[in-house]
């Protein structure tokens, strides 16, 4: 691993701060990796690497991905440490074991403490908006259990700013602790609902966004340039395929190519130099399969985003194109 200074932000307007790279758990760590070893290496390299927020979901291969990030996480001290995970999709066939209704989130909330193997979370991320359940209830359900010490914030994950402040507006109401940090999908290939909707809500509640798939799936790493490699995402995950690869995007990512030239640095490092340079970016949330993998990915943090890039591959990548 190479020497970076790693940077930190505050998560919106709170006091916590979070490594402006994380480390998440999606279709990686007990899915496409089940090695705990490498698991090991590689959540032991990004800690070193000064990475403290690590993302999980309770779905992401169905609890697998809390218990083997949580073996390894509990050889870090749990202090310095910033996890999250959520709760929204179905867990089972039973009825109630999705959603975001008060029974869901209290024994979703005890079953990933169980997996993880700690006390508390930092975040607990309501994974969607939950159109059958009263947003009251899922509210009060999160203040509850912030009360409770079980978790410290509770976020949001592809909500909309409409959503957002209805949520805040609640809790507003019932003197209680609102959401304080977004997770949505970013990238200079998904941009209009981020720039359009979110950062503006975000910002005017003084909220945080953590953005998941900064890369769009691997497409702007330039690794489908000629096709798909089995052993990528896009080669493990179809439905993703259709809208990705078309041929204008990969036109437009292969034209990355001379950009990042003229930075010094990979696409991929480009790609997610850009989104932790936007507006109200607090972490930008890796994936990597490899020790490797995430050193190239660390490699974003000593990428000089000068206004007349940002202004090229703003011009490569408008937000009319946006795939979002």
């Amino acid at each position: 691993m190479s020497e970076r200074e790693m940077r930190y932000r505050p998560l919106g307007r709170c006091g916590t701060k979070v490594s402006a790279l994380s480390l998440g758990g999606w279709t990686t760590y007990g899915g496409s990796v089940t090695d705990e070893a490498l698991v090991r290496e590689i959540l032991h390299a990004a800690f070193d690497a000064g990475i403290n927020f690590f993302d999980i979901a309770d779905v992401y291969a169905r609890g697998a991905a809390e218990e083997v990030m949580g073996r390894v996480l509990a050889d870090l001290p749990r202090r310095h440490l910033v996890i999250s995970t959520k709760c929204f999709w179905p867990m089972s066939d039973d009825v109630n074991d999705r959603g975001l209704s008060r029974k869901h989130i209290m024994e979703s909330v005890e079953q990933s403490l169980r997996r993880i193997g700690t006390d508390y979370l930092d975040i607990l991320f309501c994974h969607r908006y939950d159109t059958e359940t009263p947003l009251d209830e899922t509210v009060r359900a999160m203040e509850d259990l912030v009360r409770q010490g079980k978790v410290l914030y509770w976020g949001t994950s592809e909500w909309t700013g409409e959503q957002l402040r209805a949520a805040h507006g609640l809790a507003e109401r019932y003197g209680g602790y609102a959401p304080q940090v977004e997770q949505p999908q970013y990238s200079l290939m998904a941009r209009r609902k981020v720039e359009e909707d979110v950062q503006p809500t975000t910002d005017a509640l003084g909220m945080g966004l953590v953005v998941w798939s900064p890369l769009a799936s691997g497409l702007l790493t330039g690794k489908y340039d000629a096709g798909i490699p089995d052993d990528s995402r896009l080669g493990r995950i179809e439905w993703l395929r259709p809208k990705l690869l078309t041929d204008e995007n990969l036109d437009r990512v292969r034209s990355m190519q001379a950009l990042a030239e003229e930075a010094g640095c990979s696409r991929t490092q480009l790609a997610l130099a850009w989104a932790a340079a936007q507006p109200g970016i607090s972490s930008v949330i890796l994936g990597a399969t490899s020790v490797a993998q995430l050193d190239e990915n660390l490699g974003a943090l000593d990428v000089e985003l000068t206004a007349d890039l940002a202004a090229k591959l703003d011009a490569l990548f408008p937000r009319s194109a946006s795939l979002d």
